[in-house]
């Protein structure tokens, strides 16, 4: 089959490799379109490596290990391959979990299914695991305003999804060219509200203290996690409030250390969180069903890399690659 590495740059380069073998608790999907993130170009250069960075797929079950009762060949499925292992989606056969797996509902396309399992479960590990904040089948029953840092981001949309699902609001969004996007995924009349960052540091903190008309903020969701986006919130934040981060491996010592900080750290679907990601998995699949989803691999990540993609999600046709031979599906 053919597979596609990414290396510092980044560049992405065409190999020949064997179609993977699933383990007991594996599936063999042939990719029919892989997802991208940022961390696809971003862990190559900071590790100096290559490797298939692709952990997106939506596709065809091809092949099922002893130990999975959930899925046959044939099944039209999304799942979140496990980051920093063999068989990424970048490729025309990838290997998934079997509770990082879900069905699509007929209605769904491969392009909407690839957007889907790295930023939702993000949001849902950020939102529910780190923030504690109420589930969707136990929704808030008063106001619980909530800052979400990077809303036109993939990671930001899918938090703000969720948390309308969790009747969380106001919901007080910072974002900047995607702020027509942002603006389809609020309630205005919960009390939702956007703030431009482009307005400069002090209008962003002015614009999240307008927001909250008087209410005491204890939650953010960060899904930037970098150029000034927490130092902004903080200034706004409650001393014994709760911030989640998306880039591990960072130090942030302006956070007071009477402030609840954590790492939202999707890898954890593969370790202590796998009920977790089982579930809610699940919960999105229905939800697709419901109408509920976000609607060349070299040039995208490029794009990803130099901030381009506000408001969009790059997707990967796998048959459009040179060299690989349209499949029928």
């Amino acid at each position: 089959m053919k597979d596609a590495v990414v290396s510092p740059g980044p560049k992405v380069r065409i190999v020949d490799s064997p179609i993977p073998e699933p383990g007991p608790e594996q599936l063999v999907i042939q990719v029919v379109v892989s997802g991208s993130n940022p961390k696809d170009w971003k862990v190559p250069e900071i590790l100096k490596d290559e490797a298939n960075s692709g952990d997106d797929i939506a596709g065809i079950v091809h092949s099922v290990g002893s130990k999975v009762w959930e899925f046959k060949p044939g099944d039209r499925v999304a799942s979140f391959h496990e980051m920093r292992t063999k068989g990424g989606s970048y490729a025309e056969y990838a290997l998934g979990w079997q509770h990082t797996t879900f069905h699509l509902p007929k209605s769904v396309g491969f392009e909407d299914a690839a957007t889907i399992p790295l930023a939702a479960m993000t949001s849902a590990i950020g939102l529910y695991l780190r923030l504690g904040l109420p589930s969707p089948w136990t929704p808030a029953t008063s106001p619980i305003p909530l800052v979400v840092y990077g809303g036109a981001s993939a990671v930001g949309a899918f938090a703000l999804k969720l948390a309308v699902k969790s009747d969380i609001h106001p919901l007080i969004v910072v974002a900047g060219r995607g702020m027509p996007f942002v603006e389809s995924l609020i309630d205005r009349s919960k009390g939702d509200t956007i703030i431009d960052y482009r307005s400069g540091e002090d209008a962003v903190v002015k614009g999240i203290k307008d927001a909250l008309k008087g209410q005491k903020l204890y939650y953010a969701f960060d899904a930037v996690s970098e150029k000034g986006s927490y130092q902004n919130i903080i200034k706004v934040l409650e001393k014994d409030g709760s911030i989640t981060l998306v880039l591990p491996g960072k130090k942030y010592p302006e956070i007071p250390e009477t402030v609840h900080q954590s790492i939202t750290s999707v890898g954890e679907s593969h370790g202590k969180a796998s009920d977790f990601a089982y579930v809610y998995y699940r919960y999105m699949a229905r939800a697709l069903a419901e109408g509920w989803g976000v609607g060349g691999r070299g040039g995208a990540l490029r794009n990803l890399k130099e901030g381009k993609a506000s408001a969009v999600k790059y997707v990967f046709r796998i048959a459009d690659t040179p060299g690989v031979k349209s499949a029928s599906l």
